[in-house]
C-alpha cells in the first residue's frame, strides 16, 4: 500500500472520500492508503476464484465478491478491499447496494510483490478478529502455491498448503477445486 495523503481522516469522511475517488484506498486507523495496480495474471487467478465459487455455492446463502466491495474490520477501525470474499449470512442471501461486509467466512489475497508483506502481517492480524472468519486463503501468483488458515473452533489457526497437483479444499464454504483452476489461463498453468 501506498499513503495517499498524510491527514487523518475519521471513518465517515474516508467513505465520503472513497465513494469519489477516482482510485481505491484501504484504510487503517484513520489513514488512506492507495491501492497498487495489480497485473494480468493476479487479475487472472482472482477471477478464476470468483468464477468458480458461485457455481459451488449455488442455492446456499452465501455472496461472493469481487475487489470493489470492501471488508470492515471494526476492531482495528479499517477498510481493506480483498481479492475475492464470501459471506454466507441472512444479510448476504441477496445482493445490495452496499460497499461493505462486515461477516465475511472467507477472505482469498492474491499476494503480489508489493502487498503480500501487508496481506501476511497486517492483513493476518486484522482478518483472524473478525468472528465470522473460517478461514483467510493467501494464493501465490509467483507459483503455484496456496496457504490457508483455518479456523479451528477456540483452538486457533490451522496453517495449510496446497502446491501443484493438489485439491484445494475451502472448508468455511463446502468447496474443493484443484489448486490448478486457479491459475489456469496464465503463464504458470500447469
Amino acid at each position: 500500500m501506498q499513503l495517499a495523503e498524510k491527514q487523518f481522516l475519521s471513518e465517515a469522511e474516508y467513505l465520503a472520500f472513497e465513494e469519489k475517488a477516482p482510485f481505491r484506498h484501504e484504510y487503517v486507523g484513520g489513514e488512506a492508503y492507495l491501492m497498487a495496480g495489480g497485473s494480468q495474471r493476479h487479475n487472472r487467478i482472482a477471477g478464476n476464484a470468483y468464477i468458480a465459487l458461485p457455481q459451488a455455492l449455488k442455492g446456499k446463502p452465501c455472496q461472493v465478491f469481487i475487489n470493489d466491495v470492501k471488508l470492515h474490520v471494526a476492531r482495528d477501525n479499517a477498510y481493506y478491499y480483498p481479492d475475492v470474499m464470501v459471506a454466507c449470512s441472512d444479510k448476504a442471501s441477496a445482493a445490495n447496494e452496499s460497499q461493505v461486509v462486515s461477516d465475511p467466512v472467507l477472505v482469498i489475497e492474491v499476494l503480489s510483490p508489493s502487498t503480500e508483506a501487508t496481506d501476511r502481517r497486517e492483513k493476518l492480524h486484522a482478518y483472524r478478529h473478525l468472528p465470522s472468519l473460517r478461514e483467510y486463503t493467501l494464493v501465490s501468483q509467483e507459483n503455484q502455491q496456496v496457504e490457508t488458515y483455518r479456523r479451528q473452533g477456540d483452538l486457533g489457526w490451522l496453517y495449510i498448503t496446497y502446491e501443484p497437483g493438489d485439491m484445494l479444499e475451502l472448508a468455511s464454504v463446502g468447496v474443493t477445486l484443484p489448486i490448478a483452476d486457479l491459475y489456469a489461463g496464465t503463464d504458470i498453468a500447469s
